[in-house]
């Protein structure tokens, strides 16, 4: 389970996020909307440990991560695909989605997640030899998210 908890996160005297609070319990999906500038996307940047945030707490599975580095966030298998993509267009598909496990290794698991990310996304399957540049902005974006999951 994710818990944030009166998030706030500022650039200089730029008050970017101002209470934000929410909780998302394992399995739920959940999308976070609002207009340019309401602060979607500094939230999802603290949560995933690319921004410190000034105040408020993060939890996730019990742990509090709040001001911890991306590396450690997504080493407990939280991530998030940013809107912009930032695939590796030269790559094949499961190029990109190994990408997405390289702290986790080989192995089995990481097989054992690669057929759950493909039976999400069965285009991925059908396109894994197939560069991520040449994709529909549709197929990129099942990508992005796919890679973050991989992560797990």
């Amino acid at each position: 389970m994710l818990e944030v908890t009166d998030l706030r996160v500022r650039y200089g005297n730029v008050v970017a996020v101002a209470g934000v609070s929410l909780s998302v319990a394992d399995g739920e999906i959940v999308a976070v909307i609002g207009p340019n500038g309401a602060g979607k996307t500094s939230t999802l940047r603290a949560i995933s440990g690319l921004v410190r945030p000034s105040a408020g707490r993060i939890s996730f599975n019990g742990t509090d991560i709040t001001g911890w580095k991306a590396h450690r966030i997504v080493a407990m298998g939280l991530s998030h695909a940013p809107e912009g993509r930032r695939l590796f267009p030269q790559m094949t598909v499961l190029e990109n989605l190994k990408m997405g496990a390289y702290l986790r290794g080989n192995g089995a698991a990481l097989e054992r997640t690669l057929q759950e990310v493909v039976a999400r996304f069965p285009r991925l399957a059908e396109r894994r030899r197939q560069r991520a540049g040449t994709l529909s902005g549709g197929e990129q974006q099942m990508l992005a998210i796919g890679r973050a999951l991989m992560a797990e």
